[in-house]
């Protein structure tokens, strides 16, 4: 699966937008999904999810995690891609 930029709803209620990309699983439970970039929606605002604790550019997450996986409006890609490449 090639990365697509999707907004995440995670279990916890988070809201994140990301470009996300399916990896193969080495065992049960261990992450299978690589979250380029992502990013916390609150209110239309974007943030770096987990920018106050890491640097890390990639990060990988268990797909248990996330609740549903949903096409980000377009104004939103835009101010996403607009922080991502800049």
């Amino acid at each position: 699966m090639e990365q697509e930029i999707k907004i995440l709803i995670l279990v916890s209620g988070e809201i994140i937008i990301s470009q996300i990309e399916e990896v193969a699983a080495l065992d049960i439970g261990q992450p299978d999904c690589k979250l380029t970039s992502p990013y916390k929606v609150v209110d239309g605002n974007i943030t770096p999810w987990l920018g106050d604790v890491t640097d890390d550019v990639d990060i990988m997450m268990c797909s248990d995690k996330i609740l549903t996986l949903v096409e980000p409006h377009k104004t939103l890609v835009d101010s996403y891609l607009k922080l991502v490449t800049a």
